[in-house]
């Protein structure tokens, strides 16, 4: 009788989960809430046939042995999987890989659940796109969005189901290395590059087979880190926690990411792992936000050295009740929450909950319903690296450069020159064209600087080459062949910078001058008297005064990926219109850090002829280069300022308009920046605060009229009460090509 009942046990498990497997092939055209019902249905079916072991399996994530971002704890993975203690692996991709540690899950686990495959596509996954911070500077948000979808592409035919991106992180302070990954200093800009991302990387919508899940990150206020020290303390106000910071994550939220990731800081004394106002407060019931929640790279643990939890098990209670799903890495979750609800120390159902909404992504993916449908050899070969994602590669990489000194039209060259050295550490710096975070991107494939310029000139024109120094070290040993070449030639183009692995995580840096002896190498060169060209690979804003002092034309390029040479090169020979625009501020020294376009005003400006006022002895209080700065080979000019009306009430709109012209002789692009400043407030308001912009295309003598339309949102804030909204007052608005250089109105709201 027992062996009996054992049969039909199993025979009726396999009915359910069959059952389970096959639902989603009927009804396909049933309506979006009946089919979330139907769904919720299939989870809730999962979950009551699951152990609790199985439930807190589906709460872990582990790395393969495949690639690791981090110090790897646990070589026997594939055990874990069959043995329903890891629901989700990052780490691994490939059609074939992926299917493999697929069929683990499916075939060999009580209930046959599929893994969810996660990995770091962060700026392009085979074929590499521009650092998300070069990216950005692009202000092309089609670009960045097309960058994803091309990322996501690729990373799908792979395999993968999940990336974790994009960062929304607000970076003020350049000596943090992850400010590389974001879309610099500005909330505005940054929300709107967040929503385009989310976009990209999900398509049509989670399920389509070249889509990802995007993953918010990092919640919250990562960028904020203390001394610009990665891993380090953040601490803020909840105002400008709320002015801020907060909401490009929630325009990436608002945008339908499907998952958010924990940060690693702390934030008003307690780490984001553990931090349920953030977690549950804000992000569930604020925001409502239904995906799930996994902590960065072995968060959890990380609890114990910030000393807020003092064991495993607290530390794994702590996060579970703060509302963090998923344990990435650590595996506190696995060691710990069994235990905690048999004592009677942790409502299973805190895990019940975090299982049902992973398990509604995975059913989302199709999984349930296919567990390999991602896993398509075929379609890996025909999508990865296509020639139209080098091309899209190539374009966005040339649209994120920015132009930012062209004293006496050095540039564009001429590709008949007869002469040209092409001098430098980073000019014919293979590995270093990808940039940090360039995951799965082949760095032998990228096109370095030297090779770009060969491709783009004549026959007739000779390219000289000469390393002149290394990244990062003292040697000078490769100087005199440097000078030696540079006097042989017609025009230097001087290539410098830091190394990828410079800037990104765990890459923060005290110093923002160029490495190693770097600048002796250009000042060396300088004293040749050859016309030259500064071109910087960077992740980061540096402190280049001499070089804007002293050399007259210079170009920041970041580190522009696979294509990066060729887009390199038609900036240089004028084949494209340099048309970026800084995201992130230039300081003069590293003294200024913190340094942002908008900063507020104090009780004591600035005065040069008053000493107790708000300014450095041995520094001028402004940036060498202002946020929205970026020079073309073209030149603009702008008109004044029309209102549409002088008093607006707060149902009004009020239309902003103003004639730009291109007065140069060459076609161009020109990204149109609306900036407001409210005077007086219940609060201290910010001194320009970027509300809108436009990116348009001149031709030579050609103006547009640009009209933006300011709503009662553009001038709402946290009042005094926290309350958001708006105030009666004057307000400033502003057009203009950068932060600085503006044209003003005034109006008034009632």
């Amino acid at each position: 009788m027992k062996k009996y009942h054992a049969v039909m046990n199993r025979i009726y498990l396999l009915v359910i989960v069959v059952a389970i497997f096959t639902g989603c092939q009927k009804n396909s055209n049933t309506s979006p809430s009946s089919a979330n019902s139907r769904v919720d249905g299939r989870v809730d079916s999962v979950l009551a046939l699951m152990t609790l072991e199985e439930k807190i399996g589906q709460l872990t994530l582990f790395t393969s042995d495949y690639d690791v971002t981090g110090p790897t704890i646990r070589e026997n993975y594939k055990d874990d999987i069959k043995a329903g203690k890891v629901g989700a692996i990052f780490n691994a991709f490939g059609a074939d890989y992926t299917r493999k540690l697929q069929e683990i899950a499916v075939k060999e686990t009580r209930l046959h659940i599929p893994l969810l495959f996660g990995y770091d596509v962060i700026h392009g996954h085979r074929t590499i796109f521009p650092i998300p911070l070069g990216e950005s500077c692009s202000w092309d948000l089609n670009v960045m969005q097309q960058s994803a979808r091309i990322a996501a592409e690729e990373a799908s035919a792979e395999g993968l189901h999940w990336t974790f991106a994009p960062m929304c992180d607000i970076a003020r302070d350049p000596r943090w290395g992850r400010m590389a990954e974001g879309a610099g200093e500005d909330t505005y800009l940054g929300s709107r590059i967040a929503e385009a991302r989310v976009k990209g990387f999900q398509g049509e919508g989670i399920g389509a087979l070249n889509s990802v899940l995007a993953c918010v990150k990092h919640f919250a206020a990562y960028g904020a880190a203390q001394a610009g020290r990665d891993y380090h303390t953040t601490d803020m106000s909840d105002r400008v926690l709320r002015e801020v910071y907060l909401p490009p994550y929630k325009a990436a939220i608002d945008a339908g990411a499907a998952t958010v990731m924990t940060s690693f800081n702390e934030l008003d004394g307690i780490p984001a792992t553990g931090n349920k106002y953030l977690m549950t407060d804000i992000l569930r019931k604020e925001w409502n936000f239904t995906g799930f929640v996994v902590t960065d790279y072995t968060s959890i643990m990380e609890l114990l050295p910030h000393g807020i939890a003092e064991d495993t098990a607290s530390a794994a209670a702590l996060a579970l009740e703060a509302g963090v799903d998923m344990d990435m890495q650590a595996g506190f979750y696995n060691d710990a929450l069994e235990k905690l609800v048999k004592e009677g120390k942790l409502k299973e159902g805190l895990i019940d909950e975090a299982v049902r909404r992973i398990l509604r992504k995975k059913f989302e993916l199709g999984l349930f319903d296919d567990p390999y449908r991602y896993s398509n050899v075929e379609r890996e070969k025909s999508t990865v690296m296509k020639k139209e994602f080098l091309d899209a590669a190539r374009d966005g990489a040339r649209k994120s450069i920015v132009l930012l000194k062209n004293e006496k039209q050095v540039l564009p060259l001429s590709k008949s020159i007869k002469r040209l050295a092409v001098i430098g550490p980073l000019a014919d710096a293979r590995r270093e064209m990808i940039g940090s975070w360039s995951a799965a991107g082949d760095w032998t494939k990228a096109v370095t600087l030297l090779e770009g310029i060969k491709a783009a000139v004549t026959s007739s024109t000779q390219v000289l080459y000469a390393r002149g120094c290394n990244i990062n070290d003292d040697t000078t040993k490769y100087f005199a062949q440097a000078i030696q070449t540079a006097k042989q030639a017609d025009v230097v183009v001087l290539a410098v910078g830091e190394a990828a692995l410079m800037t990104g995580e765990a890459a923060s840096r005290t110093a923002l001058d160029l490495p190693g002896v770097q600048q002796k190498l250009v000042e060396e060169i300088q004293k040749t008297g050859k016309p030259m060209v500064v071109v910087l690979s960077n992740g980061r804003p540096l402190t280049i005064n001499w070089i804007n002092d002293n050399i007259p034309a210079i170009v920041e390029t970041w580190f522009l990926g696979t294509q990066a040479g060729y887009a390199i090169a038609d900036v240089l020979f004028g084949d494209y219109n340099p048309s970026g625009k800084l995201t992130v501020t230039f300081p003069r020294a590293v003294g200024q850090v913190p340094i942002h376009y908008s900063m507020k005003n104090t009780g004591r400006p600035m005065d040069a002829n008053n000493k107790y006022t708000s300014k450095y002895l041995d520094e001028s209080n402004e940036p060498l280069y202002p946020f929205g700065y970026g020079l073309s080979y073209t030149t603009f000019t702008y008109g004044d300022i029309s209102l549409s009306s002088p008093q607006i009430t707060q149902q009004d709109e009020l239309k902003v308009t103003c004639k730009v012209t291109n007065t140069g002789k060459r076609a161009g692009e020109e990204v149109v920046q609306l900036y407001i400043h409210d005077l007086v407030g219940s609060v201290t308001r910010p001194v320009k605060e970027l509300k809108n912009f436009q990116k348009i295309m001149l031709q030579p003598g050609e103006s547009k009229e640009i009209t933006f339309t300011i709503t009662q949102h553009d001038l709402s804030f946290y009042r005094k009460d926290m309350s958001f909204g708006v105030e009666p007052g004057k307000f400033e608005v502003y057009i203009g090509g950068n932060s600085r250089d503006l044209k003003k109105a005034a109006f008034m709201l009632r």
